[in-house]
């Protein structure tokens, strides 16, 4: 009975009398098991604690946290998302001299760093430093955006955008998906995919404000605009989010028995080789439709706003659905449609066509990136050790991150054509989907009891 009261609340009671004044209970208890010679007054109920309660799943404080998720993920993979403008514009302009395999280091690097940092702070959040973290990445994610501005060397840029960014996106992508499980249970899905869209809007505005603003006011003055956008957007997650239950146990930092399971390792590599490939469109559309002919250098840059727009929807509706068929399901056929949308890139020769590619790819990759911290609770028997593992597989996945876009970049600088990076990228994300159909077929055949 004392367990049943420590997650069930007790209704208060009184004891019932017959009309002879006896106890309804002849064993001397009263209907709440309590001796009967307590008085009724005396009678006390204990009080849930919020580790005790279930998530809210709604309510006006739940869903402030998805707005303060929203916007960190609006200034965490919002900003590896715009990047693919700056790619456009320093092998045009400010980096001109540099291969594109070089400047592509500046976004890798910054992509990579926002993953890998994420396997310290999963612990420094488990340590109850979850205000700590977002109020460092209010400041560097800003402070990179204005040293940048005052940057004229590759070196500067690269510590500036890469490095400093970086960091601050790395201090806020661990808090931006924690935070929700503690509000949401039966629709985690849909509050993740809702709160990780702001990653695609972060991909839109960024690119257009600096596309409309840097031809009027020079490169300096557009990128510390995008400084002061992100500091206000991140100080509405300061001010909106909060913690409902402290951790009780502190997460260990590796837990290694874990690449043991074969599904948990397959997925990993899955991953690797996914975030290899994926970011090729997103970094070098524009330059392939400006360099091909396709369509002129104004144009070009609003390809990659288009292609993060579609990725919204392509992030809330897998989401949605992911809580009805399991995330599996869903994440299998958004990688072999990215996979071979990314293939199909390769025909693609005018302008109706680069337009229907950027949106079918931002829509169809927009759940390819948004579902895997999801499927990973499938792949996790004890959901106490999540974190640990998340953050193994974002370290594989940070890995892919790192080296795809140079080694596509260095692709197209070694033969001077896009064919070997349409392949490469087409490839490698349709090669993450087989790998996850034959993640989920062994998971079948070990009888799991939940969705996949």
């Amino acid at each position: 009975m004392a367990s049943l009261e420590k997650h069930y609340p007790l209704p208060d009671a009184e004891p019932t009398h017959l009309d002879d004044g006896s106890s309804s209970n002849d064993s001397g208890y009263n209907g709440l098991d309590l001796p009967s010679t307590v008085p009724p007054s005396e009678l006390t109920v204990e009080k849930q604690t919020p580790a005790q309660e279930p998530p809210p799943n709604g309510g006006f404080n739940a869903w402030l946290q998805v707005l303060g998720s929203f916007f960190l993920f609006f200034n965490s993979w919002g900003t590896v998302n715009a990047f693919g403008v700056f790619q456009t514009y320093y092998e045009t302009n400010l980096l001109q001299d540099e291969s594109p395999s070089n400047v592509s280091w500046i976004g890798s690097i910054q992509a990579f760093l926002l993953l890998i940092v994420g396997v310290i702070t999963g612990p420094a959040y488990d340590a109850g430093y979850f205000r700590t973290l977002i109020c460092l990445g209010t400041f560097l994610i800003p402070f990179g955006f204005m040293m940048t501005s005052l940057s004229t060397e590759y070196w500067q840029i690269m510590l500036a955008q890469a490095v400093c960014i970086g960091l601050g996106n790395g201090c806020l992508f661990v808090p931006s998906i924690a935070i929700l499980p503690q509000y949401f249970s039966t629709r985690k899905a849909l509050a993740n995919g809702i709160a990780a869209s702001g990653s695609s809007l972060g991909g839109v505005i960024y690119p257009i404000v600096f596309r409309q603003l840097y031809p009027r006011i020079g490169f300096p003055w557009a990128t510390r605009v995008l400084g002061f956008i992100s500091l206000f957007t991140t100080l509405i997650s300061v001010a909106v989010m909060r913690v409902r239950v402290m951790p009780k146990q502190k997460r260990a930092l590796l837990e290694l028995s874990a690449f043991k399971e074969l599904p948990y390792t397959i997925f990993c590599i899955a991953m690797f080789f996914g975030f290899i490939g994926f970011y090729g469109p997103v970094y070098y559309l524009q330059p392939y439709a400006i360099n091909m002919g396709i369509t002129n250098e104004n144009l070009g840059f609003y390809l990659l706003p288009i292609l993060n727009a579609a990725s919204v929807a392509g992030r809330i509706l897998p989401n949605f659905l992911t809580d009805r068929a399991g995330p599996l399901n869903i994440l299998i056929p958004a990688s072999l449609a990215s996979g071979i949308l990314a293939l199909c890139w390769i025909g693609i020769k005018n302008l109706p066509g680069i337009l229907v590619f950027a949106i079918l790819y931002g829509f169809f990759s927009g759940g390819f990136v948004s579902l895997p911290p999801v499927a990973l609770i499938s792949l996790t028997p004890d959901l106490r050790t999540l974190g640990t593992r998340m953050g193994q597989a974002f370290f594989v996945a940070s890995l892919g991150l790192l080296i795809g876009s140079p080694v596509v970049g260095e692709i197209v600088n070694q033969t001077g054509s896009y064919l070997g990076l349409q392949l490469f990228s087409g490839l490698t994300v349709f090669l993450t989907g087989i790998m996850l159909i034959y993640t989920r077929f062994i998971m079948v055949g070990l009888k799991v009891k939940i969705k996949v």
